[in-house]
């Protein structure tokens, strides 16, 4: 029997890209996975697809910035499972405009960013807890950016030095900062979470631009959604090399 066939996984933002690559490589590790996204008919399209393919894969309705829909899917996980094993909190929106200084960017693209990266992040892990608090050991994978770390950011000889999309950056930041406190309140426990970076991925979020291709880039969310006990807990990695926060 496959270890990870017991398992239980959640993706948001599953309906394209990166999410739906995570779905896919989570249930061909054996994972049951539940591919969320906002529009239920493309949710279930994408499952349709991959349960063609012989692929344990469930839609399910979830807007990660919408309170009603995000207690319906813990409601419908809790009757249909009783339990959550890994939640990949993989949704995320980029609204600068690059055209724009940083001292130019809106307010309300700062607050639209937050929203939907930090806030509505922070409200989905917030509800499944205590579904993720009923599984043996369980993971959570929030997808950040290496854009989220400060020290790059610092460094003139860095990759990012100068890269100013400011609220897509700080909005990563600050879940890296909410990482690290959520792993140190699950310190004691067999749950764990961890933030990653999936790469400079060519993704519809930059236009087709990127460095790697989406199935690279789901490999990191993947690669600690299935971690075992000895694994890390408020880290912040690609392909399991730790970035600076």
């Amino acid at each position: 029997m496959n270890a990870h066939s017991n398992k239980i996984a959640l993706v948001t933002g599953a309906t394209r890209g990166i999410g739906t690559e995570t779905v896919r490589q989570l249930a061909q590790a054996g994972v049951h996975t539940l591919l969320a996204g906002r529009s239920r008919e493309t949710a279930v399209e994408l499952a349709l697809q991959l349960q063609a393919e012989g692929l344990p894969v469930e839609a399910i309705a979830l807007d990660v910035t919408d309170a009603a829909s995000i207690a319906a899917a813990v409601e419908q996980v809790a009757q249909r499972h009783g339990r959550l094993d890994i939640l990949v909190n993989n949704a995320g929106i980029l609204l600068d405009d690059i055209q724009q200084p940083v001292s130019a960017q809106s307010l309300d693209v700062w607050r639209r960013t937050f929203e939907t990266n930090v806030f509505a992040l922070i409200g989905v892990t917030q509800a499944f807890l205590p579904l993720l608090r009923q599984s043996a050991g369980a993971r959570i994978v929030n997808v950040s950016s290496i854009l989220g770390s400060l020290t790059l950011h610092a460094d003139p000889a860095s990759p990012i030095y100068g890269f100013a999309v400011p609220a897509y950056n700080a909005s990563k930041s600050a879940v890296n900062a909410w990482t690290v406190q959520l792993a140190y309140e699950l310190r004691e426990g067999p749950h764990k979470v961890n933030t990653v970076h999936p790469g400079y991925v060519k993704t519809d979020m930059n236009g087709g631009e990127g460095e790697v291709e989406v199935s690279t880039g789901a490999k990191s969310s993947v690669q600690m959604a299935l971690i075992d006990a000895d694994g890390p807990n408020g880290s912040f990695t690609y392909l399991g090399e730790v970035l600076p926060w």
